[in-house]
């Protein structure tokens, strides 16, 4: 699903109304009768309603939802805030629909406002601005945000919360927003939904479809898109009947130092649990006999060290090379490090501990090899392009260092998002709060290095990444509950999840 940006929404909006055909207020009537029917699935109508209204269209959007919902038997009462004296013209007819409903309480403010009383009992519609702000709520909008967000009331937010912009909110003033239990979406979300500082602001989000044109959606330019189950089926290569092992591809994993044996552990069975042909694990000399009980089907090479990595492996006979969970960050494993990686020419993921060397040796980083897969989570992701005021500034250095390295970073987390060297941004929709937990990401680094060993492309291999490894994590969650899972939960539900999204086999 592709996101596109809040001045491409007002395009689609004109768009659909000239080649539709459709006038804008029965446009807005459209959206009213979506709005309405998802506030009464979710509240009936023994909450009394409190309706504030702007003087825009997502006013008129309020005061049309305000009107439906006082037919359907809600006590309503409607706050419209015209503080210029002018109202938008759909804003306007559905004010003069509004008057000719006779059981709703209406006051019009143009200079003093007196606050109704809101208790938990209340369901508050936000309808004050949509989501075509461009700079931050002050005075009185302002204080009516503040009233609002103090009360216990329920906040439905039309489209957006009131305050919130679209994109970017660096420099937004957070206290001035609009905190809503639920947002109702019109036809798309904002990029802004996705960002974690913005939950409580936006809290459950639900998408809308009013039928604006999707000929528009195709063809308009962006580079923000959710992943779908139907493109991430199709990224998936049936395998054929007279295939063997060789057929699937031979990668090496380097991972592991004492006492983080379970890094590779983890590592390798997603790996083997994720279609690879054969692998290779390279650890220290004290991991070699664990790894060789716990994983039979891995070959376990050893390190010349005890202890940790220090030697670099021979890739003449890999097709992938995964390096960095559990590796941890000795002299000698950075140098190692530096070394094995230095004119690599297979596809390469680097995690963990391999990219927080980077990090404090920060002029090897132009040595990474072109197309390597980087998949940092939060904390190493600061280490690498230092701190951001919030979720919009880290994305547009993770495009920058993206495009710099000419290497795909997979930022983790919720909405595990890829961005590539062109600067697409692609954000996976699975995947629960039961993934973070310790280990969660050496599965992902295992199922990559078993992706590019088959043959995938790295951007392929990225997105059908992250797509299974939150799907294995959202049927475990649902098995085991999100507080109970661990790692190696996720690892046992890979099968499910692949099967879920393969091709179904024929009969013959």
């Amino acid at each position: 699903m592709k996101i596109i940006s809040s001045s491409q929404l007002k395009e689609l909006d004109k768009y659909t109304i000239l080649h539709e055909p459709i006038s804008s207020i029965d446009l807005m009537e459209r959206a009213a009768h979506a709005l309405t029917d998802a506030i009464t699935r979710r509240w009936n109508n023994s909450f009394p309603v409190i309706v504030f209204a702007g003087p825009g269209n997502n006013g008129g959007d309020a005061l049309a939802v305000a009107r439906m919902l006082s037919q359907q038997n809600y006590q309503v009462e409607v706050f419209l805030f015209n503080t210029k004296g002018k109202l938008s013209e759909e804003c306007q007819t559905n004010l003069n629909r509004l008057k000719n409903c006779g059981s709703i309480y209406f006051t019009e403010i143009s200079t003093q406002f007196d606050p109704p009383q809101l208790s938990e009992n209340h369901l508050v519609i936000d309808g004050l601005f949509g989501s075509g702000l461009n700079k931050p709520l002050s005075g009185g909008f302002a204080a009516v945000v503040k009233y609002i967000n103090a009360s216990k009331a329920q906040v439905v937010a039309i489209d957006i919360p009131s305050g919130l912009m679209g994109e970017d909110n660096t420099y937004n003033i957070r206290t001035n927003i609009i905190r809503a239990d639920v947002t109702l979406s019109i036809q798309l979300p904002k990029l802004s939904f996705f960002f974690p500082e913005n939950e409580s602001i936006v809290g459950e989000w639900e998408l809308l479809d009013i039928g604006l044109k999707q000929s528009f959606i195709d063809t308009a330019e962006s580079p923000y898109a959710t992943l779908e189950e139907e493109d991430i089926k199709s990224i998936i290569v049936p395998r054929k009947r007279f295939s063997h092992k060789g057929s699937f591809g031979h990668g090496l994993l380097i991972a592991g130092s004492y006492g983080m044996a379970g890094a590779s552990i983890l590592a390798s069975k997603a790996c083997l649990k994720s279609g690879i042909g054969l692998l290779t694990v390279h650890v220290p000399i004290h991991n070699h006999a664990l790894l060789q009980m716990t994983v039979p089907e891995a070959i376990v090479q050893t390190d010349i060290h005890e202890r940790y990595f220090a030697q670099p492996s021979d890739l003449g006979r890999y097709q992938a090379l995964a390096i960095g969970p559990g590796l941890g960050q000795e002299e000698d494993t950075a140098l190692a490090l530096m070394e094995q990686i230095q004119g690599c020419t297979l596809p390469l993921v680097l995690d963990a501990d391999a990219l927080n060397i980077l990090s404090t040796h920060r002029n090897w980083l132009s040595r990474i090899p072109k197309h390597s897969i980087l998949t940092p989570h939060l904390g190493e992701l600061e280490r690498l392009i230092g701190r951001c005021m919030d979720s919009y500034e880290r994305l547009s250095k993770v495009k920058e260092l993206a495009a710099h390295l000419q290497s795909y970073i997979i930022i983790k987390g919720a909405w595990s998002t890829l961005v590539t060297p062109e600067g697409n941004c692609y954000l996976n929709p699975t995947g629960n709060p039961g993934m973070a937990t310790a280990g969660s990401g050496d599965v992902l680094t295992g199922i990559l290095l078993a992706l590019l060993a088959q043959g995938y492309a790295q951007e392929e291999a990225c997105k059908l990444g992250i797509y299974i490894h939150g799907l294995a994590g959202d049927m475990a969650a649902d098995e085991l509950s999100e507080i109970a899972m661990t790692a190696n939960d996720i690892i046992q539900y890979l099968p499910s999840a692949w099967k879920k999204i393969s091709h179904p086999i024929k009969n013959i």
